[in-house]
């Protein structure tokens, strides 16, 4: 008969868990026949031990398994179920664009969202700042919206994947979020639960990253690669920059508003533009529908410039509640700050670095994000028309605009903003947006 301490102590002394012993403490979370200090001690047997790649499969599927696996065949789909998941950066508003260009270009994209953890942004908190899209609909509109519309951009229900849920509320207060296997395994359970044929994982490095260091999260994406193919779905990642904020605005509606300009052609970051199509390519040719990368961009850039992929996103936005005329009339429905005013840099010069982390701090400060799962978010604060590394602040040439309720939030944004981005006198060398891309064969 297994025991949850004898599992727990396998662990603790080093060795590698069966598949009937991961099923039987996963279910046992499940079911609350575990303890919050027995799931806090195995978190902690893993942090300190490790686990094996294949252990990591059964980790996750296991924990796929805890509730519903959602199942698109019924729907008779003529197109790849397939989706992208990022671990969470500042600007980064990919999501908005990337599922409608994916839909218009023949793809099914269920994205199961999540919202604002720490200093990053979440995408469930932006389609938030629209007025009447629901963001936790039931499962019958959810499908429905994928079939007619090819997607549908929603938060985790309650039964997908609910061992996550306990397992990481007791991993957020014992110091055990920073484990790879746990970390693999906790974002794998909601995306493959989700019935997906592919995914393309958008990991981040750099001074907004949820990962310290490139090396970490480059074994993060490894990690991610072979648990999810080791699981039954196809998945390549990308690590991509976040050094700086990705967009040209952080925050909800601000960021709601540049996703709109993108889709419409109005307002195209270079640095945002990269990372999309690079992560949209990647679908696109992971899923069947293009050929080589060469061939998605031609098709992607195809859908923003013809209009569809905007309509796209109009169609999801009235299909979940929001208005029909939204991508028209954006600016009627999103809220506005009281005070909008530029901040300059302390001492003129060229942009050498940015502190993301700090920058996305400074959104959660001023409203715009939690600092309890309870807090109500402020969808009008935030920054646009940030600087980039390597262009040069000036009395002519602002950090960013700011966006806020009050002057005291004003001067207290414009100095985290001057001191978050440093400026020198010499030039700066361009960093690549996307570093490099890891398949399957670069995992084993």
């Amino acid at each position: 008969m297994l025991l949850p301490q004898e599992v727990i102590r396998a662990k603790r002394d080093g060795k590698i868990l069966t598949e009937q012993e991961i099923n039987f403490f996963i279910k046992g979370i499940t079911s609350n026949t575990v303890t919050e200090g027995q799931i806090a001690a195995f978190a902690m047997a893993v942090y300190f031990q490790d686990m094996t790649m294949d252990e990591r499969v059964l980790l996750a599927s296991a924990m796929r398994d805890s509730g519903s696996v959602l199942d698109w065949n019924s729907l008779d789909l003529n197109g790849p179920v397939l989706d992208k998941h990022s671990t969470g950066g500042v600007g980064d508003v990919v999501s908005l664009m990337l599922g409608p260009m994916v839909a218009a270009c023949g793809g099914y994209v269920p994205m199961i969202s999540g919202r604002g953890l720490g200093h990053t942004g979440g995408t469930l908190d932006k389609f938030d700042a629209i007025s009447g899209y629901q963001t936790t609909p039931d499962n019958a509109l959810f499908r429905q919206v994928v079939k007619e519309v090819g997607v549908a951009i929603i938060g985790q229900t309650g039964d997908l994947a609910p061992a996550d849920k306990r397992f990481y509320a007791t991993r957020d207060i014992t110091a055990t979020v920073e484990s790879i296997p746990l970390i693999t395994a906790s974002i794998l359970s909601k995306k493959l639960a989700a019935g997906l044929d592919f995914l393309v994982m958008d990991v981040k490095a750099g001074s907004g990253a949820f990962m310290p260091t490139y090396e970490q999260s480059e074994a993060l994406a490894k990690s991610i690669v072979y648990v999810a193919n080791g699981a039954g779905c196809k998945t390549t990642a990308l690590l991509t920059n976040m050094n700086q904020v990705l967009a040209s605005s952080a925050g909800n509606a601000v960021e709601v508003r540049e996703a709109v300009q993108y889709l419409t052609c109005k307002n195209v970051n270079p640095r945002l533009h990269d990372v999309t199509m690079e992560l949209c390519s990647e679908m696109l040719v992971l899923g069947g529908l293009a050929s080589d990368i060469p061939d998605a961009r031609k098709q992607l850039q195809a859908v923003l410039d013809n209009g569809k992929a905007a309509e796209v996103f109009a169609k999801m936005v009235t299909a979940l509640g929001g208005p029909a005329d939204f991508v028209e009339n954006y600016d009627q429905y999103l809220a506005k700050a009281d005070i909008i005013r530029p901040v300059y840099a302390s001492q003129s010069g060229i942009v050498h670095s940015m502190d993301t982390r700090a920058i996305g701090m400074s959104v959660v400060a001023m409203g715009g994000g939690r600092r309890r799962a309870s807090d109500a978010i402020d969808f009008a604060v935030g920054f646009n028309d940030f600087i980039a590394v390597g262009e040069e602040a000036s009395s002519e040439r602002p950090l960013a605009m700011v966006h806020v309720r009050s002057e005291a939030q004003f001067k207290e944004a414009e100095s985290a903003l001057q001191q978050a981005i440093i400026c020198g006198t010499s030039q700066v060398d361009d960093a690549p947006q996307v570093y490099r891309r890891i398949r399957l064969d670069d995992v084993k």
